[in-house]
């Protein structure tokens, strides 16, 4: 017999096409679960020359308007999102990120009696709890949350520890990892590699390392930029990429200068061609939920070199898929990277180890299913 269908609305500061982890894990996530009869509807905020409607692929996608400064905007997207879920009547709303998103679907839930589930995107001192409780009231938004939400879905331990420590019950967090297309993101031969690196117009010879995702501050890519130049004394052949756009990269492209082996291509629709390119995936943040890029990069088969923060310690064993650092530390980080580059056998036992890991416990089908266990729960408790 088949289970009823169910129809969530997904809320989301932003969505396709905006292009970060937390939008890709979500769009690459929604057709999985369209497969297990969930209809899913995306309410998100509506910038600047896109329209107020529009179908991605086979998802209806509401913008709302943003008008004027951030407390008007906020006040916008609320009323707006209230309406349209007056309208749609979902079964379940499922919030993504906390901040105006949540707390619209909590005044939604008190007006139309309609069960939430939140997922909270990052954990750390720039993730959702703590900057929440820097807000204006913040502590009070956060404990009515914390009373008011059905289910908080949590992507790392971290995560999970912060929510036990403002008194939500084990029972309401419920541990869903992100997932990622272990198909779409897999390791090619080195004559795969050697063409696909001809058709990029990427040096052919040589190791090349890679960054992917927002050239913003808490990803410390300063410190990568001080290491990389300490690696090029012992591998002037060595490159380094980062694939991505924000708001550090001027300051970066400064900083690495023209002679350092540092590219900077911007921002891509797909980086599946980059990761299937390079050998090694460095990660340096000071703070992360559970990285979408490093999934990626662990599923096309690199040896990842990360911080001990967020969920990269619960993706990497280190010294066995890859390498741990602590964060905002140069020299640990340009250590880990010579070791890889010093062996090329450790370098690929290392990317093996970490292909295997992600598609055996980080498959896009065990996420969906999660979730939609979640929903099947709420809707027929």
């Amino acid at each position: 017999m088949n289970s009823p269908r169910i129809k969530v609305a997904m809320l989301s500061h932003s969505y396709h096409p905006i292009y970060g982890g937390a939008e890709r894990v979500l769009a690459a996530t929604i057709p999985h679960l369209q497969k297990l009869g969930v209809e899913v509807y995306v309410l998100t905020r509506r910038f600047a020359n896109l329209p107020a409607f529009e179908m991605v692929n086979n998802v209806p996608v509401h913008r709302l308007p943003i008008p004027g400064p951030k407390v008007t905007a906020s006040l916008s997207f609320t009323m707006a999102a209230l309406s349209q879920l007056a309208k749609l009547k979902p079964d379940i709303i499922h919030a993504h990120g906390f901040f105006a998103t949540t707390t619209t679907a909590v005044i939604a839930k008190n007006l139309f009696g309609i069960p939430l589930m939140v997922k909270a995107q990052r954990g750390g001192y720039m993730g959702d709890v703590h900057r929440l409780k820097q807000k204006l009231l913040g502590q009070q938004r956060l404990n009515i949350f914390c009373r008011q939400i059905d289910i908080f879905v949590t992507i790392s331990q971290e995560i999970d520890r912060e929510l036990e420590l403002e008194g939500v019950p084990t029972d309401k967090r419920v541990h869903v990892p992100n997932g990622v297309n272990t198909h779409h993101y897999q390791p090619l031969d080195s004559s795969g590699k050697a063409e696909l690196r001809r058709k990029l117009s990427l040096p052919e010879s040589g190791s090349l390392a890679l960054f992917t995702g927002r050239l913003a501050p808490e990803k410390q890519l300063h410190n990568l930029v001080t290491a990389w130049k300490q690696v090029r004394e012992s591998f002037p052949q060595a490159m380094l990429m980062l694939v991505g756009q924000g708001p550090e990269e001027a300051a970066l492209k400064q900083a690495a200068g023209t002679k350092n082996g540092i590219l900077f291509p911007g921002s891509v629709e797909d980086v599946q061609p980059y990761l299937q390119a390079a050998d090694i995936f460095v990660l340096p943040s000071a703070t992360e939920g559970l990285s979408n890029a490093l999934l990626e990069a662990m599923s096309a088969g690199l040896a990842p070199v990360a911080t001990t923060v967020g969920g990269n310690p619960e993706l990497i064993t280190d010294q066995e898929s890859g390498l741990l650092t602590p964060p905002d530390d140069s020299p640990a980080l340009t250590q880990a990277l010579l070791a890889l580059l010093e062996n090329d056998d450790l370098r690929i036992r290392m990317g093996q180890a970490a292909r295997k890991h992600v598609c055996k416990h980080y498959d896009l089908e065990t996420s969906a299913r999660g979730l939609h266990a979640i929903y099947t729960g709420l809707v027929l408790p």
